[in-house]
């Protein structure tokens, strides 16, 4: 599973969002959650459920939230929404499978096997996996009757996050899933180390020049890196393409573009990073977060999952976040959860309910590990003040941000793309040969 979604400690009880960030709970088993007791007449009073004003019957029954590997206990979030819809429980469950075509065949197979799941959790890349496998149930309908409770959500969303969804995660221009919360990336630092180096904090219009520059003078060998670079497709690979101009495949996903010499100039400027020992070389026991907290990496990149780690290892008062640095021009993946309703559902009203509450600002207020896709409560000015200066760049960065790839085969060509940089950046190929042979793999696999 991509590590932008990957697990970690969630808070099981109701709190505000500002509150989560700054503390964490432990991750629970997946355990089915009953609702709570509140009655038609709470959900009137609140206004929450427009259904019921309408004469339409309050959903109610057993539902199956889906997730791939180890489901998160969000008991923070079941418990809201089992006061908007007390009669729905609902049960986490989690299917094994290391790619999104493995957990596509899995769930497939086990939906033939007569059982049924009512909403997933998935993430970019297997989004269009799933509703090319006939696994989606279309909400083009729900959307049009829900249009008015609905409005309130397309408002507050940015639009070429709508635009992504629209035109990249369905196969045959139905609508299949909403945007939920995303990541995209940015470089952390370490104010401590800077100082201690006599280097200025990175200015948000900074350069490749500029990063060098500062990267090399924080680099002190057998004590401190200036920055880690891997093959990781999403945290560090895209980032470096996107801001030379290239990238891995074009906008619509239909053909590759990693063979270009933007794409080679950005394969040695990561090399060259290793080759000097501003980073350590990929592979072995390197813990980057734990490093950069203790001082040891002057710059890291990530998104904003790598605030509940700082937050535990108390050192959210001396770091900060700017853009990537930029060659041609400002650049950044982005990757976005969704929660689909299945095909496979009997309980499709049910299931649209948990679906539509995902995307409501009480759903993103126990977000921890993402952004929320609603402007309002990202860049809430009250929430803004309590993170470190740089924070609502994640959020900015949709404008010129660029999806991470999730074709049928994606994992595929993710595996293809990740060894192939590893390789370079440990020296064992030269990035124009090497790039032209990734071209030939990612084209078969388009």
């Amino acid at each position: 599973m991509d590590d932008r979604f990957a697990p970690g400690r969630i808070v099981t009880r109701a709190a505000s969002r500002r509150t989560l960030l700054k503390r964490s709970g432990q991750l629970g088993a997946a355990v089915a959650i009953t609702g709570a007791t509140g009655g038609i007449d709470a959900m009137l009073a609140a206004a929450k459920a427009p259904a019921l004003l309408q004469g339409t019957p309050a959903p109610s029954g057993k539902i199956k939230l889906l997730y791939q590997s180890v489901a998160p206990a969000e008991e923070a979030r079941f418990e809201k929404f089992h006061e908007l819809y007390p009669d729905i429980e609902i049960e986490a469950v989690a299917i094994e499978g290391d790619t999104w075509a493995e957990f596509g065949d899995a769930v497939a197979t086990r939906i033939a096997g007569g059982e049924t799941f009512d909403v997933l959790v998935i993430a970019t890349e297997g989004q269009r996996v799933f509703a090319s496998r006939g696994l989606l149930e279309p909400i083009d309908d729900l959307l049009e009757r829900d249009a008015a409770e609905m409005k309130d959500f397309f408002d507050d969303v940015h639009p070429r996050l709508l635009e992504f969804t629209r035109t990249l995660s369905s196969p045959d221009g139905k609508t299949y899933v909403l945007p939920g919360e995303f990541n995209t990336m940015g470089v952390w630092y370490n104010k401590n180390v800077f100082d201690a180096a006599g280097v200025a904090y990175p200015d948000p219009s900074w350069t490749w020049d500029d990063f060098n520059t500062a990267a090399h003078a924080l680099t002190k060998p057998d004590e401190v890196f200036g920055m880690h670079v891997t093959g990781a497709l999403f945290a560090s690979v895209m980032p470096w393409l996107l801001t030379n101009g290239a990238s891995p495949l074009s906008a619509d996903w239909s053909t590759s573009t990693i063979n270009t010499p933007e794409a080679a100039a950005a394969a040695a400027q990561m090399r060259q990073l290793v080759a000097d020992g501003v980073s350590p070389e990929p592979g072995g026991e390197f813990d980057a977060f734990t490093t950069f907290a203790q001082g040891g990496l002057a710059m890291v990149g990530a998104g904003r999952w790598i605030w509940p780690s700082m937050v535990d290892l108390g050192v959210t008062d001396h770091i900060d976040v700017v853009p990537w640095p930029v060659n041609s021009g400002p650049g950044s993946p982005v990757g976005w959860k969704s929660y689909p309703i299945m095909s496979s559902t009997e309980n499709r009203e049910a299931a649209w309910a948990l679906s539509k509450y995902f995307t409501s600002r009480d759903a993103a207020e126990f977000l921890v590990y993402e952004v929320s896709a609603r402007k309002s409560v990202a860049l809430d000015p009250a929430f803004l003040e309590t993170m470190p200066s740089g924070f609502g760049l994640f959020y900015n960065a949709l404008d010129y941000a660029t999806p991470v790839p999730g074709t049928d085969n994606g994992a595929l060509i993710q595996h293809d793309i990740e060894d192939t940089f590893d390789q370079i950046l440990i020296g064992n190929l030269e990035p124009e040969a090497a790039l032209a042979d990734l071209d030939s793999k990612i084209t078969d696999n388009l």
